[in-house]
C-alpha cells in the first residue's frame, strides 16, 4: 500500500468562476488536479457543505456584509457570501474534476453553528472530522494537498496535518487563493514556518 495521499480541496462550483464565493482561476487547475488524481493510489476530497441559513453566511448577520468579521463563540469569523449550500448546483464538484478515484468525501461546514476549513479540524480547533484517523489505519504518512483556497481551506488543514505528524506538501500551483487583505502572503509564511513543503 502506498504512504502517501492526495487531497483535493473543496473544488466545487460555488468556489469556481461563476459560483457564490468564485475564486479567480480556480477551474484553472482541474487539468493538473486530474493528472494528480490519476497518478495517486489514496485520493480523498474535502466538500463545503452548509445547510441553508449557516453562521458563517453574511446573510445571518442583519447589518453585516460578506467578509466582514463578528465573533463566534469559538473565535473570529469571516463572513461569507451564501455558498456550498446542501444539495445545490454550487456544492456540486466541478464538472470537470475527474474525482470518481476518490475513497472518501470529507464534508464540513455542515454544523450549523460552526464554520470548517480544515479537513481536519472545524473552526472551533477542537472538534475533529476523523480524517486523521482514516489516514493513520491506512498507514498514510504523508499528504499532498491541492484546491480552493490556498489561503484558506487548504492552508488550514496543511498547518492541522503537520500538527497530526504527516509530512505535507502544498502543490501552490494546483491551488489558487482569495488573496482577502493579504492573507494568502500570511498563509503561506505559517505554512512555510511550520514545515510544509511548498511546491
Amino acid at each position: 500500500m502506498a504512504t502517501d495521499a492526495l487531497i483535493v480541496v473543496d473544488l466545487q462550483n460555488d468556489f469556481c468562476p461563476g459560483g457564490a464565493l468564485a475564486v479567480n482561476g480556480g477551474d484553472e487547475i482541474i487539468p493538473l488536479v486530474n493528472d494528480l488524481i490519476r497518478n495517486s493510489e489514496h485520493v480523498l476530497l474535502t466538500q463545503d457543505w452548509h445547510p441553508a441559513g449557516h453562521s458563517s453566511f453574511a446573510s445571518s448577520h442583519p447589518g453585516k456584509q460578506p467578509f466582514e468579521s463578528v465573533r463566534m463563540s469559538y473565535g473570529s469569523q469571516t463572513l461569507w457570501p451564501d455558498h456550498c449550500i446542501q444539495g445545490s448546483r454550487g456544492a456540486d464538484f466541478h464538472s470537470g474534476l475527474a474525482w470518481s478515484k476518490a475513497e472518501l468525501v470529507i464534508r464540513k461546514g455542515f454544523r450549523p453553528h460552526i464554520d470548517s476549513y480544515s479537513a481536519f479540524f472545524e473552526n472551533d480547533r477542537f472538534t475533529p472530522t476523523g480524517l486523521a484517523g482514516y489516514l493513520r489505519e491506512r498507514d498514510v504518512a504523508s499528504i499532498t494537498l491541492v484546491g480552493l483556497a490556498t489561503d484558506f481551506c487548504v492552508a488550514y488543514s496543511a498547518l492541522d496535518a503537520v500538527k497530526h505528524g504527516f509530512a505535507t506538501t502544498v502543490r501552490l500551483d494546483a491551488c489558487r487563493a482569495i488573496d482577502l487583505g493579504g492573507s494568502l502572503d500570511t498563509m503561506i509564511g505559517k505554512m512555510r514556518d511550520a514545515g510544509v513543503k511548498l511546491l
